[in-house]
């Protein structure tokens, strides 16, 4: 009579076990994630996310982990919020990895891996500093 309670016991342990696992939602992948921009893309633009920002959100990644933690004030996760922040200033996009700064328009603009929208002057007090094109162009 002892080994059927102890596999009785087992096997309802085993079961409560699986269920638990199988009842913790698992994070979508990455291609889920951009069938899902695919499908919104416009609603999701027009909110000033962009798809980096987007994907990173629907699987789970927070933007602040991948920011750099000294760099952190006064950025933001997407233009629309830099923008209500900054009414008189220009948004820019910093990349946090090479301390470079990038202005709407450029091919960079909100596209690097490390990074985050911020205003310009206070992305320069930060010690961003701008693209070398941006640069260039400016002599």
């Amino acid at each position: 009579m002892k080994p059927t309670l102890t596999a009785a016991a087992c096997a309802a342990f085993a079961g409560l076990l699986l269920l638990s696992q199988s009842a913790i939602a698992e994070p979508k992948t990455a291609r889920q994630c951009n069938d899902d921009w695919a499908a919104n893309k416009a609603a999701i633009q027009a909110s000033g996310k962009t798809k980096r920002a987007f994907v990173a959100e629907c699987r789970g990644v927070p933007l602040a982990a991948r920011r750099s933690p000294a760099t952190d004030k006064n950025q933001y996760a997407t233009e629309a919020e830099a923008k209500a922040n900054c009414p008189s200033d220009t948004v820019v996009w910093v990349n946090s990895a090479s301390m470079v700064y990038h202005a709407n328009g450029s091919r960079n603009y909100g596209k690097t891996k490390a990074g985050a929208y911020m205003c310009e002057q206070e992305s320069i007090a930060a010690g961003f500093h701008a693209a070398k094109i941006a640069r260039r162009a400016a002599i």
